[in-house]
């Protein structure tokens, strides 16, 4: 391997503004029109519209979102918004109260009863959070008539998702600039009926539901507000119409004649009691830059919208992108035919930028959801809540790496506004101070409330630890520290504090009540002692609150973290699930928890711990897939990918390409088949790849740990590492060449197939690493 430096004008061309960068990834990638490309396609289309609410192409600014299925005789945008779940008597409910029964069902474990916490619970029965549901559709009907040509797309760059047909164009786009669903229609002679139209599946008969038309010099105002069952909680949708064309009203909406062009701007509002329409239309009207409504200034003002957005959502989208060197055939193909080709390079192409593009587009207001920001139906599995115990950090894992800072500040947000809620829960089950995180949270609520006898998640400690992990490589990454950060991590360690008082016969500390999600020891019950998890969490907590507060907190939690035990190896030479001598492995189980120590720690790994790694790889050899969920296939591809084993990933890869989990929009199905509505798939996909490509940590380089044997070529632009280094890097079966590009000088170890060196990086000179076959 060699390497050298970059200062001269090579470097400097090298070394140009992410806006130039993203400007060329951006003229080679977006051709979507069926024509041979050289550069990969961001974006995907389809030759008909969607029959389904699941096939819907999918825009999003992190707060509304929008599912357009591109009917020309049935036009239908589904409105989702962050904000809206329904309420279903779980808002106000509080953490059991456990704290004056701990000692006792410790004090039972300790002694071997491993049935000693079955009824350590306040006998509640399980209480999910509120549900999470779509708002409305807005929906532009005309009479059914022949087409000859059509076309559906969604650009990645942009988030506008657009339909051709014959001489009418739709194309709607989320702003990320102006919080609104912006759909701007156009054709020779627009004749239809608007409406905002709330019969959605599973939506509840009792809904008090009251719909306004009022015609407007621009065109028309169309409201829709929506009452909850028995609740003073409502939402309000109000949509601005503005069009060069007649309007008259046709309850529940407006008919719109001899148009040539239509702008129409939506927004929705969950509160209570009565809302502000006047101020939402004067709102919607103050993103107007021009009085009138010709079609001139329609196109115009739609116009200036979009540059708007696309501003911000385009440089997002492009700093990161990766190119397979596929079939420009292939890349050509629509995504229906292109998920059929589960070994084709063009798929994964394909399925990272849409991924990347789709958790953009879902993180803002709140990081994603279980089904992202989007659902077309009431009934959402899970109540598309947040689960935290696995599937949120998963569909965010790529966020530090793949420079999407927004999603983490989304995800930071979500924990901030929690945290008053997260001491609750540690003052009410374990009498301590500090912070617990719930395992489910609807967005509003974080008590833990979600508790059974087989998922008794009120005493997984480990949340908070696993929640702030993706903060902690975020400011690694920017090499800045949070100071909200700084103290949620102190909180966690003084719940540790607290916590930590029981020890075993060796002086080790003991973590008791313990709980491995979702998971239990084969000989015992599901709440136990020392969960690896738990013990990973725990050590990780303190030494990271130390290294955020030097001076004697810093001591203190430093020696807790000492006396806590080592990981145990069972008799089959794996990482144990629990550390208790004891207690039996359960291997059929699609979590991974106790693994939490490979990926996203780096707690064990083959370069410093190899024993540990060859025992947790173990534990990856002997895990089951149980139910073939997505986010079980690709946590253990993450895992896999730490370990540097090539082979594990394209397994796990293969599972999920092959197994039919994603949907016409590339959104993700739960289960093989699209079975379940569900982003887990779809969002953490491109972590994947890039961790088979790329790990860094603040001491090292990792380029090519597991690369998949089926991906011989291609190139991986735009990488954040963790010592503050932006990576390129590009690989062939002959070779690979890195450019490193420094805003910060360090020192780390550079991890190749050839082995591992010291490299010593200065901020702003560019670092050329050529790497031979592997």
């Amino acid at each position: 391997m060699t390497d050298h430096a970059r200062t001269d004008g090579a470097a400097r061309a090298g070394a140009r503004s992410e806006d130039a960068r993203s400007e060329d990834a951006a003229t080679a990638g977006t051709r979507t029109d069926g024509a041979r490309t050289a550069a990969p396609v961001h974006g995907t289309w389809e030759p008909r519209p969607a029959a389904r609410w699941e096939d819907a192409f999918l825009s999003g600014n992190g707060t509304h979102g929008a599912m357009v299925f591109g009917d020309p005789n049935d036009d239908r945008v589904i409105v989702n918004h962050h904000r809206l779940i329904r309420p279903n008597g779980s808002a106000d409910a509080r953490p059991p109260e456990l704290a004056d029964r701990l000692t006792d069902v410790q004090d039972r474990l300790l002694a071997g009863d491993v049935t000693a916490g079955e009824d350590f619970t306040d006998g509640r029965p399980l209480l999910w959070v509120q549900p999470f549901h779509p708002a409305f559709q807005v929906r532009l009907r005309r009479p059914a008539a022949r087409w000859r040509a059509y076309r559906r797309e969604a650009d990645f760059t942009t988030g506008v998702v657009r339909a051709l047909c014959d001489d009418r164009r739709d194309e709607v786009f989320v702003s990320r600039a102006d919080d609104v669903i912006a759909q701007y229609v156009t054709a020779p002679d627009l004749t239809l009926d608007v409406t905002l139209d709330h019969r959605l599946p599973g939506a509840p008969a009792d809904l008090a539901v009251g719909h306004g038309a009022v015609l407007t010099p621009e065109g028309a105002l169309l409201t829709l507000r929506a009452r909850y069952p028995g609740s003073d909680l409502a939402y309000t949708g109000v949509t601005l119409l503005v069009t060069d064309g007649r309007t008259r009203p046709a309850l529940p909406g407006v008919r719109v004649r001899g148009a040539r062009s239509m702008l129409l701007l939506t927004r929705v509002r969950r509160h209570p009691g009565e809302p502000d329409v006047l101020a939402e239309v004067r709102a919607l009207r103050e993103l107007l830059p021009e009085a009138g409504h010709a079609e001139d200034e329609i196109e115009r003002a739609y116009a200036h919208l979009l540059a708007r957005h696309t501003a911000l959502h385009r440089a997002a989208y492009l700093r990161v992108t990766l190119d397979l060197h596929a079939d420009p055939a292939e890349r050509a193909l629509p995504g229906s035919e292109l998920v059929r080709r589960p070994k084709s390079p063009a798929l994964l192409e394909r399925l990272f930028a849409a991924g990347r593009h789709h958790l953009l587009s879902a993180a803002g207001t709140l990081p994603p959801r279980l089904t992202g920001l989007w659902t077309g139906d009431w009934d959402t599995a899970w109540s598309g809540a947040f689960t935290t115990d696995a599937n949120l950090n998963l569909q965010t894992a790529s966020a530090a790496a793949a420079a999407l800072p927004e999603v983490t500040e989304a995800h930071a947000a979500l924990i901030q506004a929690q945290l008053p809620h997260w001491r609750d829960n540690a003052r009410a089950v374990f009498g301590a101070r500090g912070v617990v995180a719930p395992a489910h949270t609807d967005g509003e609520s974080g008590h833990i409330r979600h508790l059974s006898r087989a998922y008794p998640l009120h005493v997984w400690t480990a949340g908070a630890d696993w929640l702030l992990k993706p903060l902690v490589d975020h400011d690694e990454t920017r090499g800045e520290r949070d100071p909200r950060l700084a103290a949620a991590l102190a909180e966690v360690a003084r719940f540790y504090e607290d916590f930590l008082t029981r020890t075993d016969d060796d002086g080790h500390l003991v973590i008791v009540p313990s709980y491995s999600p979702e998971n239990r020891p084969a000989n015992a019950g599901w709440i136990t002692v020392n969960a690896a998890m738990d013990l990973s969490a725990a050590r990780h907590a303190l030494r990271t609150a130390a290294d955020y507060h030097p001076g004697p907190d810093a001591e203190r939690w430093r020696a807790l973290a000492d006396r806590l035990p080592p990981h145990r190896v069972n008799a089959e030479g794996a990482l144990a699930e629990w550390a208790r001598p004891g207690l039996d492995d359960s291997y059929d189980h699609r979590h991974l928890s106790h693994l939490y120590g490979v990926w996203p720690l780096d707690e064990i790994h083959p370069y410093d711990t190899p024993e540990l790694a060859a025992a947790a790889r173990r534990a990856l050899e002997l895990r089951g897939a149980e139910n073939d969920s997505a986010h079980g296939h690709l946590h253990h591809a993450l895992v896999a990918a730490r370990l540097g084993d090539a082979q594990r990933v394209a397994g796990a890869l293969d599972n999920v390409l092959a197994g039919d989990f994603f949907h016409v929009s590339l959104m993700s199905g739960h289960y093989p088949n699209r079975h379940v509505y569900n982003a887990d798939a779809a969002h953490t996909l491109p972590a994947v790849l890039i961790e088979a490509l790329i790990h860094s940590t603040p001491e090292r380089l990792v380029l090519l740990p597991a690369l998949p044997p089926a991906l011989p070529s291609g190139e991986l632009r735009g990488i954040r590492t963790r010592f503050g280094a932006e990576v390129d890097l590009t690989w062939t079966p002959d070779g690979a060449t890195a450019v490193l590009r420094p805003a910060r000088t360090c020192r780390i170890d550079l991890q190749t197939s050839a082995g591992a060196r010291p490299l010593s990086l200065s901020a702003g000179e560019d670092r050329v690493l050529t790497l031979g076959p592997r």
